[in-house]
């Protein structure tokens, strides 16, 4: 035998006003909760919105020609070469011809300084080390500055991170979204490593 206040919430569920208010009740409760969702959306675009025109990202990229590293007669490189290498400095070398300090050796007359071979007027590059050795020349530098201040918050991430040209240089040859279309082909299969302000030109689809 069931329990009295089982049978009577069944009596009560075939009652057609208890439904009635059972479905206003959650109908209310789902207008509700989209209108504080889009509230919260609404509040988060306008904190970003107020964060990109009247706080700009501080970046600490440092554009000098001194560093650290050089005064200690030591080179950090672009390491993953298998036959060019790039040094802080802007030289660029075979990766035979990489001294113990991680710097090229600019006696041999291959190594080069500031490269710009396989590269394009537009910054893009087919040759990541080339890219890196380009980049690092101080003309650069007014380039690179006006791509920070543009820099999407998307991106603030990644150049954050970066404290001086040579760290900049590096993250920004390396292939990225910026670099593909439709997510898997890049805009450029041959010259896919850009330093400069804008991402390659779009293929014809």
């Amino acid at each position: 035998m069931l329990p009295c206040g089982a049978v009577l919430w069944r009596r009560l569920l075939r009652k057609r006003w208890v439904l009635g208010v059972v479905f206003g009740l959650s109908l209310v409760y789902f207008i509700s909760s989209t209108f504080k969702q889009e509230e919260r959306m609404v509040r988060d675009r306008n904190l970003l919105q107020v964060q990109e025109h009247e706080q700009p990202i501080m970046w600490k990229v440092k554009f000098s020609s001194g560093n650290s590293s050089q005064l200690s007669n030591q080179c950090r490189n672009s390491v993953q070469g298998k036959l060019l290498i790039t040094d802080e400095l802007g030289y660029i070398c075979e990766r035979r011809d990489l001294l113990v300090n991680g710097c090229c050796n600019v006696n041999v007359p291959s190594t080069r300084l500031y490269s710009c071979d396989s590269c394009l007027p537009n910054g893009c590059c087919s040759v990541y080390e080339y890219c890196v050795s380009c980049c690092l020349q101080p003309s650069k530098q007014h380039l690179l500055e006006r791509f920070l201040n543009r820099a999407a918050i998307a991106f603030q991430n990644l150049f954050m991170a970066v404290e001086d040209h040579f760290e900049l240089c590096l993250a920004k040859c390396r292939t990225s979204s910026q670099s593909v279309q439709h997510e898997n082909t890049y805009r450029d299969p041959i010259a896919k490593y850009c330093y400069g302000e804008y991402p390659p030109e779009l293929l014809p689809v």
